[in-house]
């Protein structure tokens, strides 16, 4: 029961934009044992159908600016295939540091940074 509520609350942090990647890595790893990079990869392949199911729903609701997608996925797939290298030539025990390292330091960022709306606002 519990592999189905982290499964649902990373899928719906995921489907908002929120990283629910995180939240699956972590409940993984944490809570069930699994080594960094299998949880990693585990994640990865979770993520393709939450990605899909919400970028249709977002698309239909013209939500989605086809051009910048288009930018970025230029820009981020050279970095997915040197990710990937990086990942299986280092040892084993920098993935989860680097990990625990950019969730504090986004977690640190996101206490600190107001929103948009807030700064419109005043």
């Amino acid at each position: 029961m519990s592999n189905i509520l982290a499964a649902f609350f990373s899928g719906f942090a995921g489907s908002l934009g929120l990283g629910g990647g995180g939240v699956l890595v972590l409940y993984l790893v944490l809570s069930l044992g699994t080594e960094q990079i299998a949880a990693q990869g585990i994640n990865l392949l979770f993520f393709i159908p939450c990605a899909a199911l919400s970028t249709i729903v977002y698309s239909l609701k013209k939500l989605i600016d086809w051009k910048t997608v288009l930018a970025a996925a230029a820009g981020g797939l050279p970095g997915v295939f040197l990710g990937s290298w990086l990942i299986t030539s280092i040892d084993p025990m920098w993935p989860g540091k680097i990990f625990g390292i950019f969730l504090l330091l986004t977690g640190v960022r996101e206490l600190f940074s107001r929103s948009k709306e807030t700064k419109k606002d005043r």
